[in-house]
């Protein structure tokens, strides 16, 4: 987990303590509050032997992305919604994922438009984009880059054995939000931590935010929670837990709606944990004029080692 330096919080409470005129405010004492309470918390809270930096690597447009690691995690939640049971052992290959959400400067640079109610803010996530949207970015990024595409257009159906990117399935999602730990949030079960780690109701300011601008989960991925609902590959399907594969799943086959996951800046505190589903109508930022809620990463399937046996799996 990454941890702030006492003189860094300083610094930052000092900021959140004034309003834009220098002067004390309240509601800037209340942020200056919550913040010193986080940064607390964050000191408490176990590095663990996952929290330690991944490699990277950079699209031909300049994307940065982590490479997750092979291996196995606890999938759902015992004790969340209907939908995240049974809890069950999910083994992934390895794959690559965005460090962040599609900015709209990226996904303007690469589709030539800009489907966002708030245009105008480069470093935002992208939003009010469609499900379909999504898939042909990835495409678009794929052709880029000189990769297979994995989407057919004239079905939208995923071909994994691409080369190319595509949208996470639900549990490569999971499994990068969760990045090794087992608690409601990716960091900890005190919604209070939140405030470092996520833009959602209580922070936000009714909108979305840059991307990348809280902490990290301990594979360096941003935006983990909050900011953004993000596509996933996957249709939903509220009972899949009890026949889901226990290698690679992805999803029913068929089915009407789309699974989002993480939250947004509009979201209360348990819509951002890390076992959390939703479902969406894949072209529901179409027919809800306004919503900009919704967003994605891409991800890339990433060659298997050799020799070495996943995390995981030497058992």
């Amino acid at each position: 987990m990454k941890r702030c330096s006492r003189k860094s919080w300083h610094g930052r409470l000092a900021r959140e303590s004034h309003g834009r005129d220098g002067r004390v405010t309240g509601a800037a004492l209340r942020a200056a509050a919550a913040l010193l309470a986080c940064s607390v918390l964050a000191a408490q809270q176990p590095a663990g032997p996952e929290a330690k930096p991944l490699p990277t690597t950079r699209t031909r447009g300049g994307v940065v992305m982590v490479r997750i690691p092979a291996g196995r995690f606890r999938m759902g939640s015992a004790d969340g919604e209907v939908d995240e049971r049974p809890p069950h052992t999910v083994r992934l290959d390895a794959f690559h994922m965005d460090r962040t959400l599609v900015t709209q400067a990226e996904y303007q640079r690469l589709m030539g438009h800009n489907p966002c109610k708030r245009k105008g803010r480069p470093t935002n996530p992208v939003e009010q984009v469609s499900w379909a949207q999504a898939a042909r970015y990835c495409n678009a990024r794929s052709r880029e880059d000189g990769l297979e595409s994995c989407y057919d257009p004239a079905t939208w159906t995923c071909d994994f054995s691409k080369a190319g990117y595509r949208l996470p399935t639900e549990a490569e999602w999971e499994y990068a939000c969760r990045a090794g730990t087992t608690t409601k949030w990716h960091c900890g079960d005190k919604p209070e931590m939140l405030q470092v780690h996520a833009w959602y109701k209580p922070n936000a300011g009714k909108r979305p935010r840059p991307v990348g601008r809280k902490s990290p989960n301990p594979w360096g991925l941003a935006d983990m929670g909050g900011n953004l609902w993000q596509w996933c590959n996957d249709t939903y399907a509220r009972d899949y837990y009890k026949t889901s594969p226990p290698r690679n799943p992805r999803g029913p086959a068929t089915g009407d709606f789309k699974v989002c996951r993480g939250g947004s800046w509009n979201s209360p505190a348990d819509h951002c944990r890390s076992a959390a589903r939703f479902k969406e109508n894949p072209a529901f930022v179409r027919a809800c004029f306004g919503r900009d809620e919704h967003g994605f990463r891409c991800v890339r399937t990433a060659a298997a080692p050799a020799s070495a046996p996943a995390p995981g799996e030497r058992d």
